[in-house]
């Protein structure tokens, strides 16, 4: 371990008590914690230099060191190539970069030649960093982090039919390693509004980070605790949906994300402050008229060190960014449902359906303008379009019990073409049946249970029974069976009224003794 270097106040202090004060060396040391080889060392120096009291009380630290500390040292020192520390600032943004490993690089590319050891290395590097702005001196990884906020200057838009003056809120968003900035205007700041805003953001610079860090507005944050803070529901999925985390700033705590609230100043400065004299009569205009400034800010030079934040960006963050998915967020709500008896959720007045086995689940509901996702457990168990028809039901046949299912199937057509198949007699049954009733649907089980009749007792059999109960105007299922388990459908049919009237005309009476005649009555 290094020994620790002393300083020149107290080797000017050493010198006083010396010299001025006559006090020994064992007293020195006492008094300021200095070995006695130190003393005699730093003494024999000031001598050597041909310096007294007099002398030493006049000079500053800085001269006095540079009288006691050899100038071969510092020569030799000189003479070594200095790295380029803006250069070597930049890569320490970059993931898996390390100064041991800038150091080794350094050693190679200057290979023959006296270079500065590790130690010195390192502190030349922090020396130089101490040199940039305060903001600097925190570490970003490319890639790792975007900060968002609001400004809060705001921008008049003006309805051009009725005068009507909104303010228009401007979100901006930064990247930690690059500074690369992005600025939209939005109507309001509510969850709708971040979250629009950060879908742009995410859309301008072409991927997405490993975090987001917001402060703690309450659109995005449900419980802003200092060590454990709680997003919203809908701010979990949206970063869920670009594959990122969303971790809030400790409450009033703005170094946390100090690049955010830097970035609002610049964009407050160099975008803002140049529309100030320009009126705008929609968002769309206001947007329009920002874009084109904030990419003449991504090109700006830095002031205190090389390039611009566009060709950091290229360099360091564009590299590392996660790609985007296939589509883009679309803002939903979520509500807890309770799946009802008839496997239907209630959502805002319309019923939609969830498969069967969910019948007195709890779920969650996924709502956006144009779908209703319902959730069991995280995992989607049903996706139905919106709708707005209050009271009306939307149903997925897959969703349905299979006896509910073969139900759905069956309509008046098809009984009718199935008694059809069977004979007209049953199709007359069938028909009666259906247009009997007040509503097609309540004979559907009569019909269903008369033609199941041709399963156990064959189509034959079921046409004649039909036949029979036609001719006896008994058009029901209960005849039907009766007339199947006695056996009637093997019997000749009932004459009709009209054939009982044609047999009696046709009758003509046999001869016989008893039978006394007409002439009998004369």
């Amino acid at each position: 371990m290094p020994v620790k270097q002393v300083s020149m106040r107290k080797i000017k202090e050493c010198l006083r008590m010396k010299w001025s004060c006559g006090i020994s060396h064992e007293q020195i040391g006492k008094a300021l914690g200095l070995s006695k080889g130190v003393i005699s060392k730093y003494a024999g120096l000031a001598q050597a230099a041909g310096l007294d009291w007099d002398k030493v009380s006049s000079l500053d630290e800085t001269e006095l060191q540079h009288l006691l500390i050899p100038s071969t040292k510092r020569t030799r020192g000189a003479a070594r190539p200095l790295p380029d520390w803006a250069i070597a600032h930049r890569e320490m943004h970059k993931k898996g970069i390390t100064l041991q490993l800038l150091w080794e690089e350094y050693v190679e590319v200057h290979s023959g030649v006296a270079t500065y050891r590790y130690t010195q290395f390192c502190s030349l590097y922090h020396d130089y960093a101490a040199t940039l702005k305060r903001s600097m001196r925190q570490i970003h990884r490319a890639g790792e982090k975007l900060f968002i906020d609001y400004a809060g200057p705001t921008v008049q838009l003006i309805d051009q039919i009725s005068g009507e003056i909104t303010q228009a809120h401007i979100f901006v968003a930064v990247l930690g390693a690059s500074n690369y900035t992005y600025a939209c205007a939005t109507i309001r700041e509510t969850q709708a509004d971040w979250l629009y805003g950060l879908a742009g953001a995410l859309n301008f610079i072409g991927g997405v980070p490993e975090m987001i860090v917001p402060d703690c507005p309450k659109a995005l944050v449900k419980d802003a605790d200092r060590y454990e803070p709680q997003i919203n529901r809908v701010a979990q999925d949206f970063a869920r949906h670009y594959g990122t985390v969303i971790l809030p700033a400790r409450p009033r705590h703005p170094q946390d994300k100090a690049l955010a609230e830097i970035g609002v100043q610049i964009v407050e400065r160099w975008i803002l402050a140049r529309l100030r004299h320009r009126r705008f009569f929609s968002l769309a205009e206001l947007n329009q008229a920002i874009r084109p400034l904030l990419d003449d800010l991504n090109r700006r030079p830095f002031q205190k060190k090389d390039g611009s934040r566009e060709e950091w960006f290229q360099l360091l963050d564009r590299p590392v960014l996660k790609a985007l998915p296939s589509y883009p967020y679309e803002v939903a709500n979520f509500k807890r449902c309770k799946v009802n008896i008839d496997y239907h959720v209630d959502i805002e007045g319309h019923y939609y359906s969830v498969p069967h086995n969910l019948v007195r689940q709890e779920l969650e509901a996924r709502i956006t303008c144009a779908t209703v996702e319902l959730l069991h457990r995280g995992s989607r168990v049903a996706c139905h379009a919106k709708s707005n028809k209050r009271g009306a039901h939307t149903t997925v046949a897959e969703h349905m019990p299979a006896s509910h299912r073969a139900h759905l199937e069956w309509s008046p057509q098809r009984l009718l073409d199935w008694g059809r198949d069977i004979g007209t007699n049953t199709h007359c049954i069938v028909d009666y049946q259906l247009t009997s009733k007040p509503h097609p649907e309540m004979g559907y089980r009569a019909c269903l249970g008369l033609l199941s009749l041709a399963r156990e007792y064959g189509k034959q059999r079921l046409e004649a029974a039909c036949a029979r109960a036609v001719a006896l105007g008994a058009l029901n299922r209960r005849s039907v069976v009766n007339i199947l388990k006695s056996g009637l459908d093997s019997k000749p049919l009932p004459m009709t009224p009209t054939e009982q009237q044609a047999a009696q005309a046709d009758w003509v009476s046999p001869l016989h003794d008893n039978v006394r005649g007409s002439s009998y009555f004369h």
